[in-house]
């Protein structure tokens, strides 16, 4: 029983993942106008589960075995791992929160090892180097290859009549290939606990995980491709495959060397390094980095605390850990409180002695 509803949920949390994060990477190009809604989203799902029968088995592994032992896992962890990581989502898009799947993930495995103390430490913090490094290096790159469209000669050949063409199928390509890096780096998130407990083999749980990924995209995508391509921002066709293809050829490294990372977080970065060629400084303001940062923090440490807390409750019985981790919060709430009464109040005597 405990096996099959394991499974469901894993496949189930496969579909968000493609309907929020693969069917993005055809925005671009239905917002251009290059691809229809319908057809980018059959592509899409086509490239995805490619993505995942090809690609996806290094970062299964890690998700599976290298943060923690595959001994940790029994099938009612790899459940609560999973239905934390699908909650933690849940309540995000409730409160309107954006979070990054590999990173929830990421934070759902370790909290099951920091029960039982079987964290590997060397390759958490290898990851949460990517995490931190990886936008860093799109944004750089978006730069540069930014500049790059600033020469004279390209510029006048991308404005040309000629280009158009080329361009779109270049967008879509770029698309379809981002598309297939989220397949290689995803998939694992929804299915890589389900195998290292021994549930799925692997070649079974990448099938399986990347076919509910394609149909994810497919079925809960069609929102996500219209807010992307039409409700943000327009994109020219060029910047456009800048920031697809820089965004999967980074995922697509890391996907084989095993690393979860967050696509979103490096697509987001490609923009603003794109923003930042064409205005400066202007465009880096303090808000986007510091909520990005937010993100980087709030994803993990979420869907940790939830793994650890259902654990330590409905497998271990424990309920100490539990009070302890209550009484941090309660003292944090209210040193935050009263911060804010000392800054209201500070404001009041400020505002006070102007009237005088």
């Amino acid at each position: 029983m405990l096996t099959n509803i394991a499974i469901l949920l894993g496949l189930f949390f496969a579909m968000n993942i493609g309907g929020s994060g693969a069917a993005a990477s055809m925005g671009i190009s239905y917002g251009s106008g290059v691809v229809k809604k319908g057809l980018g989203l059959l592509l899409c799902s086509i490239a995805v589960f490619l993505g995942a029968w090809l690609g996806g088995g290094e970062v299964v592994k890690t998700m599976g075995s290298g943060i923690v032992p595959e001994s940790t896992f029994t099938v009612q962890i790899a459940l609560i791992v999973v239905a934390s990581a699908a909650l933690s989502l849940f309540l995000a898009n409730i409160f309107g929160i954006p979070l990054s799947t590999s990173e929830v993930a990421v934070g759902s495995v370790v909290g099951a090892g920091l029960v039982y103390q079987s964290v590997f430490v060397g390759k958490l913090l290898w990851i949460m180097s990517f995490w931190l490094l990886t936008p860093i290096i799109a944004f750089v790159l978006a730069i540069f290859a930014s500049s790059f469209l600033k020469n004279k000669r390209v510029k006048n050949w991308v404005e040309s009549r000629r280009a158009i063409p080329i361009l779109s199928v270049m967008v879509v390509v770029m698309g379809l290939f981002e598309a297939f890096s989220a397949g290689m780096n995803n998939v694992a998130n929804a299915v890589g606990p389900l195998v290292g407990a021994g549930i799925l083999s692997s070649g079974d749980g990448i099938f399986w995980g990347g076919l509910f990924v394609a149909f994810g995209v497919v079925l809960f995508g069609r929102r996500v491709v219209e807010t992307n391509g039409k409700k943000i921002t327009k994109l020219r066709l060029e910047e456009g495959c800048i920031i697809s293809g820089t965004g999967a050829t980074i995922v697509v490294l890391a996907s084989l060397l095993g690393i979860p990372v967050p696509l979103t977080q490096i697509t987001t970065s490609s923009i603003i390094g794109i923003g930042y060629a064409k205005d400066g400084l202007k465009v880096l303001k303090k808000d986007i980095v510091v909520r990005m940062l937010t993100i980087w923090i709030v994803s993990p440490v979420l869907s940790m605390i939830l793994t650890y807390t259902l654990i330590q409750l409905m497998i271990e019985q424990n309920v100490y850990p539990i009070i302890a981790m209550a009484g941090v919060a309660i003292s944090l709430f209210g040193v935050l409180f009263l911060m804010k009464g000392n800054n209201s109040q500070l404001k009041v005597q400020q505002e006070t002695v102007k009237i005088k």
